[in-house]
């Protein structure tokens, strides 16, 4: 994760904002007290990490991902067609 300044951040918004949505990389935006410290990223990554949080926060979508994982390394998994809808 790259880190910038503030001032860094302000003077150069614009492109810093399009790095992070064409990048996928998050951006640390630092000052000197740490409590003031924030990271941007891009919408869909943040959408996709608090989806991923939601799942390992809710025992059975966690377990149901595990037992797929397993299901999958044992060659029990099968190709299937998706339905249109």
């Amino acid at each position: 994760m790259r880190t910038v300044t503030y001032s860094a951040f302000r003077k150069d918004l614009k492109s810093e904002l399009r790095r992070c949505r064409d990048d996928a990389e998050s951006l640390l935006v630092a000052n000197q007290d740490d409590s003031e410290n924030v990271v941007v990223m891009n919408a869909r990554d943040y959408d996709a990490l608090m989806e991923t949080i939601r799942i390992y926060e809710n025992p059975y979508l966690h377990d149901k991902v595990l037992r797929g994982l397993d299901q999958l390394a044992a060659g029990k998994a099968s190709d299937r067609e998706l339905i249109d809808a």
